[in-house]
């Protein structure tokens, strides 16, 4: 795995790039997944998935009602088939649930046909960022923070092993984070390029 060196500036005139793979951001639920992918498309000029919301359009149902009725099982199942579906497309920006990366299978199509992104951020950011959100099944537990804690040390080796890694900072703005991320992509010209005049 990479880290993304230095502090990159403030997002300044758009410019062109050309995305070659698929970029798959991972990272623990509040890690700001879905923020910063919405915004690196934007900036890339490709579609934005997020795999939780393309999982819940196909089931007609939340990730809560998948995990209540269907149990986590299933719901993983459903997940890797999601992915595998989305990385057979054109590239663009996947944000993908916090446990998605923990599948070895999901680990090894990632690995394969695109490159993933860790946003690597503390439990006290990430606890800030979810404490307050009662959508997240996984912390439907006595001791929510401890419940945190508990998934984000058994998580963390695996996040290790993705292809770049991004702190994700609170510090940082939105803008900021995705320039951090666009300039671990430009050090993977196999992955995104910058387009000349």
């Amino acid at each position: 795995m990479q880290r993304a060196a230095g502090q990159a500036g403030t997002a300044a005139r758009p410019r062109p790039y050309r995305l070659h793979r698929t970029v798959v951001l991972v990272g623990m639920m509040g890690s700001g997944k879905s923020a910063v992918g919405r915004t690196l498309a934007g900036r890339l000029g490709v579609p934005h998935i997020d795999s939780d919301v393309a999982i819940e359009e196909a089931a007609n149902a939340t990730i809560a009602e998948i995990f209540a009725r269907d149990g986590e099982a299933f719901f993983r199942d459903r997940e890797r088939a999601v992915i595998s579906r989305l990385l057979s497309g054109p590239p663009v920006v996947l944000s993908t649930g916090g446990g998605a990366f923990v599948s070895a299978e999901n680990r090894r199509m990632i690995s394969e046909r695109g490159v993933s992104i860790w946003l690597d951020a503390a439990l006290d950011t990430l606890w800030e960022r979810v404490r307050h959100k009662d959508t997240r099944p996984l912390l439907k537990a006595p001791d929510p923070k401890g419940r945190l804690a508990e998934l984000m040390e058994a998580r963390t080796p695996l996040y290790a092993e993705a292809d770049l890694s991004v702190a994700s900072e609170p510090g940082y703005s939105l803008d900021q984070t995705t320039d951090r991320v666009i300039a671990a992509l430009l050090t993977r010209p196999d992955v995104l390029t910058e387009e000349t005049a």
